[in-house]
């Protein structure tokens, strides 16, 4: 079956912008579902991109959005909880049920779905990787044959927007003198948000990846306490940086867990209890190869980065400008 419109569940997000992106780039239509709408306005600019306003954990809301599209992606997922109705086991689980029963309902076929490296129902390191697990599974199983599932399961995203090293930088810049961290030792293999971008793409297009769960990194694996130098390194920061015992990593995390915005709660550190690395990179099973972190991160936060954003911006105004100046003159003969 050919894939023409696509919808995407948690498609507002940092991965959902990049995915529009490469979606509408590869000509396809992409209906993006939202519960606020005009807070997105920058994806509208994007040619083939609807979005529309509906609240996802209503079934028929939900379905209703769905019915005449040919392929769903679910991008749904937070990393702390807060309250009942934004539970792990409330969107990692029941909103998956809600999506495979809508796309076996109305006859939509094929369902791509954002896991995460180390995600497993039962051995799962947290709670957070648990449901992530459990959800993954159902979206493979629970719609028997009429809904065709691949999962993907990357390790930290970058990005610029990302919540990774943008969450460091602004914890650096913020923090006088050394910078305390926890779980100091635990890995990761950061990955490109264009590269994730370009997996679900391939995904969408190669038949053969159907019934596939792809585990997903970047070229390199760091330790937490090499990226947090790295971003300091870019940021033009001298900053020492001292990793804590696992003890006072536990005890930072009961801290944080209880401020606004939970920087890092208890969950957050279970999770970092096992290396978010790949024992199969699932990028080169697809064709793609791994952007490294040294390519794209100091566009976005190193102070030259800042520079080229500024001229890019003042350069974009002044071609608004110039358009607003030759659409209000009189036409010239």
């Amino acid at each position: 079956m050919k894939i023409n419109r696509v919808c995407m569940i948690g498609g507002t997000g940092f991965v959902g912008h990049a995915l529009a992106r490469q979606l509408s780039g590869a000509g396809y239509a992409c209906r993006i579902v939202s519960r606020h709408p005009h807070r997105h306005r920058d994806l509208k600019l994007l040619p083939g991109v609807e979005l529309t306003e509906a609240d996802v954990f209503n079934p028929q809301a939900l379905r209703r959005q769905i019915e005449d599209c040919d392929a769903v992606v679910n991008l749904v997922g937070i990393l702390n909880e807060a309250g009942e109705t934004q539970s792990f086991r409330r969107v990692h689980v029941a909103l998956v049920d809600s999506i495979v029963d809508a796309m076996r309902d109305t006859g939509v076929p094929r369902l791509l779905h954002m896991s995460a490296v180390n995600a497993h129902a039962d051995k799962g390191s947290s709670e957070y990787l648990r449901t992530k697990g459990e959800g993954e599974d159902h979206a493979h199983h629970r719609g028997g044959g009429a809904v065709q599932t691949t999962s993907f399961r990357p390790s930290v995203i970058f990005g610029p927007g990302d919540s990774f090293f943008n969450r460091f930088a602004t914890l650096l810049r913020s923090l006088p003198g050394p910078f305390p961290l926890a779980c100091p030792e635990t890995r990761f293999a950061p990955i490109y948000a264009g590269d994730v971008a370009l997996a679900f793409q391939k995904g969408l297009e190669d038949p053969t990846t159907i019934g596939q769960r792809y585990d997903l990194c970047g070229p390199e694996a760091y330790t937490l306490r090499e990226l947090v130098v790295y971003t300091a390194r870019t940021l033009g920061m001298d900053k020492t940086v001292i990793g804590l015992s696992d003890r006072s990593s536990r005890l930072q995390a009961r801290i944080l867990g209880h401020l606004p915005g939970r920087p890092f709660t208890y969950d957050n550190y279970l999770s970092m209890q096992t290396d978010s690395l790949c024992r199969t990179n699932g990028l080169q099973a697809l064709g793609i190869t791994p952007t490294p972190i040294e390519s794209i991160v100091p566009l976005y936060l190193s102070p030259e980065g800042d520079q080229r954003r500024r001229y890019r911006r003042l350069r974009s105004l002044a071609a608004r400008a110039d358009a607003g100046s030759a659409a209000s003159s009189p036409a010239r003969r």
